[in-house]
């Protein structure tokens, strides 16, 4: 019966020991998912920030270029 309770407890310890290590193992690779991540938004803030000058570059240039059509057709409807 001893033997039984032994082996029992011994199981138990390597049970316990393997998800300590699993534990671990997971927190290391949560950290370096969580850099990851954080580099990532970085990154992805200055891709965003780069795309948004370009969209008001075209809003701009599309406006200008409305504008000056307009203007020269109210000019040469006037003349």
């Amino acid at each position: 019966m001893a033997n039984n309770n032994d082996k029992g407890l011994e199981l138990a310890l390597e049970a316990l020991e393997r998800i300590a290590s699993h534990e671990k193992e997971c927190g290391e690779r949560w950290t370096e998912a969580m850099i990851e991540l954080r580099e990532l938004k970085v990154v992805t803030s200055n891709h965003a920030e780069r795309w948004e000058k370009l969209a008001w570059l075209v809003v701009g240039t599309v406006g200008t270029t409305g504008v000056a059509a307009w203007a020269a057709m109210f000019i040469n409807i006037n003349q």
